[in-house]
């Protein structure tokens, strides 16, 4: 999707002292891993472990998916993987190290490695780097939380593995609730730059002023503590993100409340993530082969259910299917 996250959110789940809160959202989420958490960090209770000792649920290398890999990748023998250094779990954080990444894109992403029969190779960028970097050749594949759009799709390939929500958050006890455009009109709302909440925020505004309403007044911000705190401070009405990040930081700081949530895809698309690859690369068909034996073997629902995102797993990974229209 989006870039899910705020442009340059430095691992403020930490400056947020969201530490001292998270075992309060995590009560709700299991691991799913059939193993028991070890390490300094492990939420009491939780079944979540979130120091640098992960315990992942790993996959095994299928020959067929790994078969469908260009042969100089799989002679090279790593998967080169871009994911956003933003700070926004349960999508991708730190552990209690403050610098081992972790969350469902890199739990997906290793799945997806594991099952070629390569080795994961991560490296942490801003959101706009990532483009840059598939561009480039850097990255083999982006695992962030990107949601396809048709747009998108004129220079990647995607392969899907989750379904995309989006989400309102406002300050607890605020009244609003938000089921269309007329309900963001005149209101101050804070959106990552660049994402496709952003497009469809900016479609409901002109909605909003062809119809004769104001339009939104759109904010931007560059960490995600700043737009926590205009939000207590009433200086913005709203946040519009991904909904794990929104859910997630409802559920650990108690301050606030969802207002409203609709598909990433827009009103008449199911939006859905997937693994970003350049376009014509050769590699969109290995992910959607080892996305699928995940599914198969029940190693994805797995890592789903570990970061509590049962309810947008997909039943099967497709290859470019129909995105967020362009603007």
């Amino acid at each position: 999707m989006s870039r899910t996250a705020l442009a340059a959110r430095h691992r403020s789940l930490r400056a947020l002292g969201a530490a001292a809160t998270l075992a309060v959202l995590l009560t709700a989420c299991g691991s799913g891993s059939g193993q028991e958490t070890s390490g300094a960090g492990a939420a009491d209770g939780t079944g979540i472990n979130t120091s640098p000792r992960q315990d992942r649920i790993r996959g095994k290398k299928d020959a067929e998916a790994a078969g469908l890999v260009p042969a100089k990748i799989r002679e090279r023998g790593t998967l080169r993987i871009g994911g956003s250094a933003d700070a926004a779990p349960p999508l991708g954080f730190y552990a209690t190290d403050d610098k081992t990444r972790i969350g469902v894109e890199t739990d997906l992403a290793v799945l997806v490695a594991d099952t070629l029969g390569l080795k994961p190779q991560f490296e942490e960028v801003s959101w706009e780097n990532l483009f840059v970097g598939l561009d480039s050749g850097k990255f083999d594949a982006v695992f962030s939380n990107v949601t396809v759009t048709e747009e998108r799709k004129e220079k990647y390939d995607f392969a899907t593995y989750r379904l995309d929500d989006i989400a309102f958050e406002a300050k607890k006890g605020s009244g609003w609730k938000v089921k269309g455009p007329a309900d963001v009109a005149g209101k101050k709302i804070a959106v990552s730059s660049g994402t496709n909440q952003e497009k469809i925020l900016v479609d409901w505004s002109e909605q909003n002023e062809k119809a004769g309403r104001k339009p939104v007044d759109i904010a931007y911000f560059q960490k995600d503590t700043d737009y926590y705190l205009a939000l207590q401070s009433g200086r913005i009405d709203g946040y519009l993100g991904p909904s794990p990040a929104v859910s997630y930081h409802v559920a650990s700081a108690g301050q606030t409340e969802i207002v409203g949530s609709l598909s990433g895809g827009g009103a008449d698309i199911q939006g859905k993530i997937a693994a970003t690859t350049k376009k014509d690369s050769g590699l969109v068909d290995a992910y959607a082969a080892a996305l699928d034996k995940a599914i198969a073997d029940g190693t994805y629902a797995e890592v789903l259910k570990r970061w509590n995102l049962s309810g947008e797993a997909v039943e099967k990974s497709e290859i470019n299917p129909p995105g967020l229209p362009k603007p």
